[in-house]
């Protein structure tokens, strides 16, 4: 962080524009600042199901990596054309997915978000990654993004649907499976 700052209101966005890290003002309604945003939620989402953990779980050095990529992904997009996400990251998430799901059993059914509270939050985290990756897709559309970017959500949202199975599992807590017969009237 170059400039530290001393006050927190500037005033400048009051007309609905932002500044990004470049120096360049949009709108603070404009895809890049929405992909920037998203990323933020997604990683407030993390940090809730983080504070859901025990102190010494496991999972939480995981997930406060993950954390750190979202920064990261965020400074990316407040910099038009930068690339901080890379192969290294995906590779990561892809061990690590692999890693965690290596002893869950093969699923026959949707789940439904639950089973306690941490692996629900899981799935709302999970959930709000996949608009990430929706909203860096349209941003792709318009304007020039690294596009391992996108596949880290993609991944990311994987690796948190599993993370959220490991969570209902343990301590004697199921999964919820979705019943076709429980949607009718």
């Amino acid at each position: 962080m170059g400039n530290r700052l001393s006050k927190i209101y500037t005033r400048t966005g009051d007309d609905g524009s932002t500044g990004l890290a470049d120096g360049n003002r949009i709108a603070k309604n404009a895809q890049r600042v929405e992909a920037m945003g998203s990323a933020d939620e997604l990683n407030c989402h993390i940090g809730v199901l983080v504070e859901t953990l025990p102190a010494d779980d496991a999972l939480i050095e995981t997930l406060r990596r993950i954390q750190h990529h979202l920064f990261d992904l965020g400074g990316e997009f407040a910099i038009p054309g930068s690339k901080v996400i890379g192969d290294d990251h995906i590779n990561w998430l892809e061990q690590t997915l692999d890693e965690h799901n290596e002893g869950l059993p093969a699923l026959k059914n949707f789940i439904l978000p639950g089973g306690c509270l941490a692996a629900a939050q899981c799935h709302m985290a999970r959930a709000v990654c996949r608009r990430t990756e929706r909203v860096v897709v349209a941003l792709g559309h318009e304007d020039s993004i690294n596009t391992a970017s996108r596949h880290y959500l993609n991944r990311l949202s994987d690796l948190l649907f599993v993370i959220a199975r490991v969570l209902a599992r343990r301590d004697g807590s199921q999964e919820i499976l979705w019943e076709q017969k429980k949607s009718g009237l």
